[in-house]
């Protein structure tokens, strides 16, 4: 809140003396004229008065300037208007106000203006514009004498081509004098400006198609980075998958040729075994058969020496009986010799019988115990043959787990290669996209300033197309009210005495100069309302169509962003169930390989289970057999026989 505060002392006397001051001016205490204001009133009167006089003139150079000396020109019509406006402009400065306003300071005004707005056109457009312009307004600035002068200037030139001097030309030469020759041939000759601006348009043309097949160029080229992208994968993935597969292939010919190695081992090791087993069978038969031969021989000699004994025995008896005969004596030696070798002979038989037995039973049992040995031998090399394939069976199965591994680290990571490549190239894209509609709408705010930079040069013409057709109007006009007044004249003078017709004639005549003055301040109005109006309607229609070409640009944009987001989103989601569909893959074929080895696993148990069933089987159905042999031959049962290594008997 402001603070008024009462003037003091000082403030009033400084105000009183003031006022003093100015009472006492000379110029307020000089003599006044009485006549001041009627003079005033005269002289406005009198500027009026000229004026009318003047607008009179000018709507009777208006109304008599076709009939007179036929339509003025441009140039003409705006020299007169100028100096008129310099008259009045120096009468309204005479009076000291602004009273009225001639016609051509308003056109003149308005045309700065365009001029103003047409340079600021000039200096915002590109520098071909501004030749364009200036070729233009080169051209337009002259007559329609000059266009003619032009279009003959071509038609003689191509006329009198053929007239000067035979002179080789190049091949770029004959090219542009074959071009030139084709288009004048055409019925209709264009100006230089048509030339220039089709020429123009014909660039823009160009370029935006040169923009066009460079997009698609860089579409096919990006397409071609995919292809050879996921070829140089495929291959990459083949070589792989080739790799594997010989390493698979190097691992099942390395087993093979272990088994054979094993199998030809247990065979080598079978057959020595074998050999050795024979050799220690003769070995052990030679030992029984020596032990035998030796018991044979002492068993011999005690008979001999007991054949000895019994015989002298004998013979001692004998001689000691006397009584009995000596042939009766010799019967009875002999017999009892006879007695005595035959017990000796059937203890002997029964000896190599029991020799004989014994060494058949200890050979059988010794059979027995080398067939145990072979089996058990068997059984070894079958479990050692299936403990090499149950290890080289798990060494596969290791070896398929890293290679499926293997190739899951490379299809994720060739995935991620061509998904990265193809956003890269999608993101590179949506950036020419954006540059290219930038571009685009560069030119189409380039093209609507050339438009209304036309439009504005173009204004003037139009401009003057309306004045000339409102001049027409008012042309008319003025002639009918020149008939009006010649016929309220001839009236006037004949129903009027003549001492009165001077004065009759004077009043009408002003009414005609006040009557023409106001209608010519009407035709400057209504030039003024046509050009203001005229201005703003271009403006208005330029300022509506830079909003609709700005609110289609933004559309447009939005129209392209939203396809680039929806294109990205497709590629994302695509590549999501790219990832997803490489996932399943993956896990399905770890399945599959897990199950494979479950199969496997399983089969080579129950191989392994058959076979040694089989050979114990087929072990026992021999030891069987054998037992039964053996008991056929009156063996027994050999499992708890024991012998002592000496005594066979």
């Amino acid at each position: 809140v402001l603070s008024i505060k009462k003037p003091n002392k000082q403030t009033l006397q400084s105000s009183y003396w003031f006022y003093v001051g100015i009472k006492t001016h000379d110029f307020v205490r000089r003599d006044r004229p009485p006549r001041v204001l009627i003079d005033l009133i005269q002289r406005t009167k009198d500027a009026v008065r000229e004026l009318d006089n003047l607008q009179y003139r000018k709507m009777k150079k208006i109304l008599f300037q076709e009939t007179r000396n036929g339509p003025l020109t441009e140039s003409q019509e705006e020299e007169e208007d100028s100096e008129h406006g310099s008259n009045l402009s120096r009468k309204m400065d005479s009076l000291g106000s602004n009273h009225s306003i001639p016609s051509m300071s308003v056109s003149t005004g308005s045309q700065s203006s365009s001029v103003s707005s047409m340079q600021e056109v000039l200096d915002e457009s590109s520098p071909e514009l501004v030749m364009m312009h200036s070729d233009e307004s080169t051209i337009n600035s002259t007559s329609s004498v000059v266009h003619k002068k032009d279009h003959v200037f071509i038609r003689d030139e191509v006329g009198h081509r053929d007239r000067r001097p035979e002179v080789r030309p190049t091949q770029s030469v004959q090219n542009q004098a074959l071009h030139y020759r084709n288009r004048e041939r055409f019925a209709t000759i264009k100006s230089a400006s048509l030339v220039t601006r089709q020429i123009h348009e014909h660039e823009q043309e160009n370029e935006l198609r040169e923009q066009m097949s460079g997009y698609k160029r860089m579409r096919r080229q990006h397409q071609k980075q995919l292809i050879a992208l996921e070829n140089k994968l495929k291959a990459e993935m083949d070589e792989h998958r080739l790799k594997l597969q010989k390493e698979v292939e190097t691992h099942a010919n390395n087993s093979s040729i272990e088994l054979e190695k094993l199998a030809k081992k247990q065979v080598a090791v079978m057959e020595k075994e074998a050999k050795a087993a024979a050799a220690d069978e003769k070995k052990f038969q030679q030992q029984i058969l020596a032990q035998q031969k030796k018991d044979l021989a002492t068993f011999l000699e005690s008979q001999k020496k007991q054949y000895k004994l019994c015989k002298e025995k004998i013979k001692e008896e004998m001689n000691e009986d006397h009584s009995t005969p000596k042939k009766e004596k010799q019967e009875r030696i002999s017999k009892h010799k006879e007695n005595l070798q035959h017990t000796q002979a059937e203890e002997e038989a029964h000896l190599l019988s029991q020799q004989r037995l014994y060494y058949d039973k200890n050979c059988r049992f010794f059979k027995r115990k080398t067939m145990i040995k072979r089996h058990e031998m068997e059984q070894q090399n079958i479990r050692e043959e299936l403990n090499k394939k149950r290890t080289q069976k798990e060494m596969e199965h290791a070896m398929l787990i890293r290679h499926d591994e293997s190739t899951r680290e490379l299809e994720y990571r060739q995935l991620h290669t061509l998904q990265k490549l193809r956003m890269d190239l999608i993101r590179l894209q949506h950036q020419t996209e954006l540059e290219n509609q930038l571009e685009y709408n560069k030119r189409r705010e380039r093209e609507l300033h050339r438009k209304h930079f036309m439009e504005l040069r173009q204004q003037p013409k139009n401009l003057k197309a309306m004045e000339m057709q409102i001049k027409k109007q008012f042309q008319d006009t003025c002639k009918v009210q020149t008939k009006q007044y010649k016929a309220l004249k001839n009236h006037q003078l004949e129903v009027t005495p003549k001492s009165e017709h001077k004065t009759i004639l004077k009043s009408l005549k002003d009414e005609q100069t006040r009557k023409l003055a106001i209608l010519a301040e009407q035709y400057e109005q209504s030039i003024n309302e046509m050009m203001a109006s005229q201005a703003l309607r271009l403006d208005e229609a330029q300022e509506a169509e830079c909003q609709a070409l700005r609110l289609q640009l933004q559309q447009e944009m939005e129209l392209l962003n939203a396809y680039q987001s929806k294109i990205k989103m497709q590629t994302e989601a695509q590549h999501e169930r790219e990832l997803q569909k490489l996932e399943q893959r993956v896990s399905l074929r770890r399945a599959h390989l897990e199950q494979k080895i479950e199969e496997e696993l399983a089969a080579l148990q129950k191989e392994r289970s058959e076979r040694i069933k089989f050979l114990l089987e087929r072990q026992e159905r021999e030891i069987e057999t054998f037992d039964m042999e053996s008991l056929r031959m009156g063996f027994g049962n050999l499992v708890t026989l024991e012998y002592p290594k000496e005594d066979y008997r």
